[in-house]
């Protein structure tokens, strides 16, 4: 991941191919040109645009991995492959804002939205700083319109931004980058431990790359929020989720709802027989696997969960009917938050992929997993993964915090109910949190603390 004063060429190009594609098709939606032409003439600009873009970004994103795998392909076969001497950096944010773009492009294709013929209005909604280089990935139909509206000072909406991006640098200061320094040491020595400490370390992982990722997400709505802007929610606490198919509706929001309008839906989505359903569920995951990064970890954490996408649907008819027969009330604590863990559980195995630094070392922690080593939950060689035992014990007490704060959360907002509170009692709540965040934030690691996806 890298970012130079001459990748700005990228994205400029980008935002040129895909607003005069968007013109294009716009003045073909205006004509009076037979359906069929005009249809044809449409598909051709949005081809133009699609294989134009996704060519930019699989040559930076993608040349070393394909490069990569033909070598060790023939190498099994017994062949020799000159692997590339080039050096092509990963721009950062070019994933998020070339799907952003070519959002654009499809809901201009399929006339939700009448093109942005202002060039100047129309980059600024590509390359929109607070969500740039890592989402949210907006909608042209929710953020363009909003740069046009005359803007004024609102201190409502300011005062709740700042509290947005409070509670993001609580996420990303506080717990996912003290957690990180135990993730790493074990997982990028994954030989040297086993059994506990691996489950340990998927844990923490599971809430690092959450605050991490949903920390950087409500900075970024916060300060768009602080400028007049209103931009897409990117996480609504997914861990509370009671299966697969509700944990994908509040993680990666944008990014998930993107991929179900422009891939699953003309796919055929579920209007289709099951076989081709199930079909459909593959193919999205494997994409999503392959949209986080150019490593073979990445393709099968997303086909495992497509893989429990499928076998949900399979044994949803199954479960409802002996919920039926038996009459489970679903509506229980202990039957939801037994399938909160399950969901949970399933989603911090697929992490270990994702976090992996190679398919051998994913494989090699899944197989010493369940060593019995649960001495060490309780003994003093916990406290030597990196973090000592008063960081430990903050790790801890500050994941409580943010799954406090999420369960709150299921019927009110924390935040409108701090902004409404009496003036001394809110500034001492404004204050008790800044002064936390100063005092047990994790600084001046030896481990480079940047957002996990500015490497997507």
């Amino acid at each position: 991941m890298c970012w130079s004063p001459s990748y700005a060429i990228l994205i400029f190009t980008s935002t040129v191919i895909t607003y005069l594609s968007g013109v294009l098709i716009g003045k073909v939606n205006e004509s009076e040109l037979d359906f069929e032409k005009g249809k044809k003439k449409k598909k051709v600009y949005v081809a133009i645009s699609l294989i134009s873009n996704l060519s930019i970004l699989f040559f930076f994103k993608y040349f070393y991995f394909i490069d990569d795998s033909l070598g060790d392909l023939t190498n099994l076969l017994g062949l020799t492959w000159q692997k590339s001497e080039y050096n092509i950096l990963l721009p950062v944010g070019i994933s998020f804002y070339t799907f952003q773009a070519l959002g654009y492009t499809i809901d201009v294709y399929r006339n939700n939205l009448k093109p942005e013929k202002h060039f100047g209005i129309y980059a600024l909604f590509v390359s929109f700083f607070p969500q740039l280089v890592a989402g949210p990935i907006e909608r042209s139909t929710h953020l363009l319109p909003q740069f046009r509206e005359t803007k004024k000072i609102n201190w409502e909406r300011i005062k709740g931004g700042l509290l947005l991006i409070l509670w993001g640098f609580f996420q990303k200061v506080v717990i996912a980058d003290r957690l990180a320094v135990l993730v790493n040491t074990v997982y990028n020595d994954p030989t040297n431990y086993e059994g506990v400490q691996f489950l340990l370390a998927t844990v923490f992982f599971a809430f690092q790359i959450l605050c991490d990722f949903s920390g950087y997400s409500d900075m970024a709505i916060g300060t768009a929020q602080v400028l007049g802007y209103d931009l897409m929610k990117n996480f609504d606490r997914p861990y509370f989720s009671k299966n697969l198919r509700e944990f994908w509706r509040r993680w990666h929001i944008s990014l998930s709802t993107w991929f179900r309008d422009y891939l699953y839906f003309p796919l055929g989505g579920n209007k289709v027989n099951k076989i081709k359903v199930y079909r459909n569920i593959a193919i999205v995951f494997l994409v999503s696997g392959l949209w986080h990064g150019a490593n073979w970890t990445f393709v099968i954490w997303g086909a495992l969960h497509g893989v429990y996408l499928i076998v949900e649907e399979l044994i949803q008819p199954i479960s409802n009917r002996l919920y039926n027969i038996t009459k489970v009330d679903r509506n229980n604590f202990s039957f939801k938050f037994f399938h909160c863990v399950k969901t949970f559980a399933v989603v911090s195995f697929a992490w270990i992929f994702f976090r992996a630094n190679n398919v051998g070392d994913a494989f090699y922690i899944i197989e010493n997993l369940f060593v019995q080593n649960w001495s060490k939950l309780f003994g003093t060689e916990l406290f030597s993964l990196g973090l000592d035992k008063e960081d430990f014990h903050l790790a801890v007490i500050s994941i409580l915090i943010l799954l406090l704060v999420h369960w709150v959360q299921r019927k009110n907002s924390v935040r409108s109910w701090v902004k409404n509170q009496w003036l001394p009692l809110r500034w001492s709540v404004y204050l008790c949190f800044i002064f936390y965040i100063i005092i047990f934030g994790y600084y001046g690691s030896s481990e480079k603390a940047q957002f996990i996806y500015f490497q997507f």
